[in-house]
């Protein structure tokens, strides 16, 4: 099997280099390096990434350069993955990459991709369709919608946390230490009480994720 085909757009020269470093070492294949959103958007054709990693602020103005292109990659490149970095939490970011229901995205602080075995296990669960959050930016999103959540348990708290950072249904049983099917039971429990129908087509997991956050 050919490696990831991967994409890295940051304005920051020594930040990019150092991604492009780790990607390589954690066997991804590396095929473009951009120093701003317009400049990687206008090289698509020529690298074909299957996943791209994004700064969140890049020029001209520092804002959103980072969200905005990798909406206009949902809708030009649909399948390629999703990896916007942050220096800080910025929620609203966050919620408006998730906002399509889409899986195959990510949104992680600059600092968890000094570990090289997170940002592969990340970009890996990226390119197989999760959706990826940073812990600290599910932290401040349970802290500010607390209330419509008072219905779930704590356990079932400790799953959807888990269930928004992108992780199956085996990594979640691992992690809390309880069996798979305990799991399931508890995530088929989040999910009625989200009122999240199984229409055979919709992606659950990701649509559980995005109401927890939004209501």
């Amino acid at each position: 099997m050919s490696p990831l085909r991967v994409a890295v757009a940051d304005d920051s020269v020594l930040l990019r280099e150092g991604l492009v470093r780790v990607l390589i070492e954690a066997g991804f294949d590396v095929v473009g390096s951009f120093g701003d959103a317009d400049e990687l958007l206008a090289n698509l054709d020529d690298c074909a990434p299957e996943l791209v990693v994004l700064d969140v602020r890049m020029p001209p103005t520092f804002r959103d350069e980072g969200v905005r292109a990798a909406i206009r990659l949902r809708e030009l490149r649909p399948q390629i993955g999703i990896l916007l970095l942050s220096q800080y939490v910025e929620v609203v970011y966050a919620q408006e990459l998730l906002s399509s229901g889409r899986g195959g995205v990510g949104y992680l602080l600059k600092d968890r991709v000094a570990s090289l075995s997170e940002l592969q296990d990340a970009v890996e669960r990226i390119s197989a369709g999760s959706t990826v959050l940073d812990p600290e930016v599910v932290a401040q999103l349970v802290g500010r919608r607390q209330d419509p959540l008072m219905s779930l348990t704590p356990r079932e708290h400790e799953v959807m946390t888990l269930v928004a950072e992108g992780r199956t249904n085996a990594a979640i049983a691992k992690q809390l230490v309880i069996g798979i099917g305990a799991v399931e039971k508890n995530v088929t429990s989040i999910f009625q009480k989200l009122n999240l129908e199984d229409s055979g087509s919709d992606h659950r997991r990701v649509l559980a994720v995005l109401t927890w956050l939004q209501r």
